[in-house]
C-alpha cells in the first residue's frame, strides 16, 4: 500500500518533476537501472553527482561502492522532498543545482572554505536527513 501511496503522489502532485525524471530516464535507457525500494534508479556515467526527479534517481557510476550506495540513500532522500512539495519541488531544483554546480565548487576551491561540506546547504541536508530516517542506512553527502 506505501508503495503505491508513493507512486500516486509522484504521478499527481510531483507530475512535473516526474515527467522531467522520465525524460532523463529514456536518455539514459541503455545504462543499468534497478527498483530501489519505490524509486526507478540508474547508473549513469557521472563519477560523482546524482540527480533525483520524481521517482527517477541517478547516481554516479563510481568504482568506491560505499559511496555509489551513500549517494542513492542521499538521492532517494530527494524523493521525499518531490513527495511533500510537489510542483514546489522546483525550488529545491534550482537551489540544489545552484549549489552543487556553482557555489560548492567556488567554495571548495578557496582556501577558508576548503573544507566546507556539501550539506552544508540546507536542501542537501535535509535530502541526507532524510534518506537516512527512512531507510535507516547512511548518506555519503
Amino acid at each position: 500500500m506505501k508503495k503505491f501511496l508513493y507512486l500516486l503522489v509522484q504521478f499527481t502532485w510531483g507530475l512535473g518533476q516526474t515527467v522531467i525524471g522520465f525524460l532523463f530516464f529514456m536518455i539514459h535507457i541503455a545504462r543499468p537501472h534497478r527498483i530501489y525500494r519505490c524509486a526507478i534508479e540508474t547508473q549513469w556515467k557521472d563519477k560523482w553527482a546524482g540527480l533525483s526527479l520524481g521517482p527517477f534517481i541517478f547516481v554516479p557510476t563510481n568504482d568506491d561502492k560505499e559511496y555509489q550506495k551513500g549517494a542513492r540513500i542521499h538521492e532517494y532522500g530527494h524523493t521525499f522532498q518531490s513527495l511533500v512539495l510537489g510542483p514546489f519541488y522546483a525550488i529545491v531544483g534550482v537551489i540544489s543545482v545552484g549549489w552543487g554546480s556553482v557555489v560548492y565548487p567556488i567554495l571548495k576551491g578557496t582556501k577558508k572554505y576548503k573544507d566546507v561540506k556539501y550539506t552544508k546547504c540546507f536542501v542537501e541536508y535535509n535530502a541526507s536527513w532524510l534518506g537516512e530516517k527512512i531507510t535507516g542506512e547512511k548518506a555519503c553527502w
